[in-house]
């Protein structure tokens, strides 16, 4: 079980491709490692904090971020709030 939540949440964070869905994506599988890894509450709020903001500093560690516009297409920009 623990095997195939790790798999869905991999394939979760590939199938993103903005930053904001990618660091949602990580959100959500911080909380699973950490509540899966914690079994509280607790661990899951720490697990999505970290989880969230570490794929953020990855994603935008070059100070570029990936925008989609309301037609679907993506857009390269600096980050707006860096």
């Amino acid at each position: 079980m623990r095997a195939l939540l790790i798999a869905i949440a991999a394939a979760a964070t590939l199938t993103a491709c903005t930053t904001t869905e990618r660091t949602v994506a990580g959100t959500g599988i911080g909380a699973a490692v950490g509540a899966l890894a914690t079994r509280s509450a607790g661990g899951a709020i720490a697990g999505a904090l970290i989880g969230g903001i570490g794929t953020y500093l990855y994603e935008a560690g070059d100070g570029k971020c990936r925008y989609r516009n309301s037609r679907g297409r993506i857009i390269i920009r600096r980050c707006h709030w860096l």
